[in-house]
């Protein structure tokens, strides 16, 4: 039987699967429309879509290193108990690791994992788990020496917050340090260079404005500025921040101290930057069971 588009539409109106897997289960059952149900059922790509809306926000951050590269990536699901799940933990575990290989969430989504594409297991962890899951971003560093840390973590290698430093020169414990003290402070950029040129402009008209209402002359103001942006960039640059473990030195002249240059950094915190549903808990269990 002819695998029409009208047919492939009815199948993903009745189902919500995507129009490729709803074609293929046309095609694997002759064009059957039950049949066709069926076997998207059977296969859980009917359930995993219905799921497909729902906001996830919760999660793991995972990091993997290898040689000089070190990546992060963050896999986030609906609620925090998916989290502690150690089937939702290997799944993370392994995307990691196959992220190590790519450049892009995209090439990831096609990369090679237990058996089919991470993509194919994420559609098919919505099913079995039951709720809706998204690769959202990574990110990579590479350099001399790549340390890696994490947060609190859930299980090795994964938990809330995960951190990357990339160092030039032969690590002797202090990469673990300055990590640490990005998961704390969570600074804005690595130097100056870095930092969004945007917000660098806000803070100066800031800081410009507030200098005006004292009165004091244009030329006084404008030493202000400089001192008061000096004072700035040490608070959001990750070289110019107060190093955690010794407050005297800047987290710069502690790494030059230890013999190494920082060459850049990873944060990446769970649920950065998304925004949250709230539902009372009566909703939020009718939606789990929907």
């Amino acid at each position: 039987m002819a695998i029409t588009a009208a047919l492939v539409k009815e199948l993903r109106d009745k189902t919500g699967a995507g129009m490729m897997d709803a074609k293929k289960a046309l095609t694997e059952n002759d064009g059957d429309m039950e049949a066709a149900v069926d076997w998207l059922r059977t296969k859980g790509l009917a359930k995993a879509a219905k799921k497909s809306g729902r906001t996830a926000a919760e999660g793991l951050v995972a990091v993997a290193v290898e040689g000089g590269t070190a990546v992060a990536l963050e896999v986030n699901a609906e609620t925090d108990f998916v989290a502690k799940n150690a089937e939702f933990q290997a799944m993370v575990s392994s995307f990691a690791q196959a992220a190590l290989g790519v450049d892009s969430v995209e090439a990831l989504k096609g990369a090679s994992v237990d058996g089919g594409t991470v993509e194919e297991v994420l559609t098919s962890k919505i099913a079995t788990i039951g709720e809706n899951m998204s690769v959202r971003r990574m990110a990579k560093v590479t350099g001399d020496s790549v340390v890696s840390y994490v947060h609190n973590p859930a299980t090795e290698g994964m938990g809330k917050i995960g951190v990357l430093v990339a160092l030039n020169g032969t690590d002797n414990g202090i990469g673990k340090q300055i990590a640490m003290h990005v998961a704390a402070a969570n600074p804005a950029s690595l130097g100056e260079a870095d930092l969004d040129p945007a917000l660098l402009e806000r803070e100066k008209n800031v800081l410009t404005e507030q200098a005006r209402e004292s009165g004091k002359p244009e030329q006084v103001i404008e030493k202000m500025i400089v001192g008061r942006m000096k004072k700035f960039l040490s608070e959001v640059t990750l070289l110019g921040q107060s190093f955690v473990v010794n407050p005297d030195l800047t987290v710069e002249a502690a790494a030059k101290e230890a013999g190494v240059e920082v060459t850049g950094f990873v944060r990446l915190e769970v649920g950065e930057g998304i925004e949250k549903e709230e539902e009372d808990f009566a909703a939020e269990v009718a939606k789990m069971n929907a």
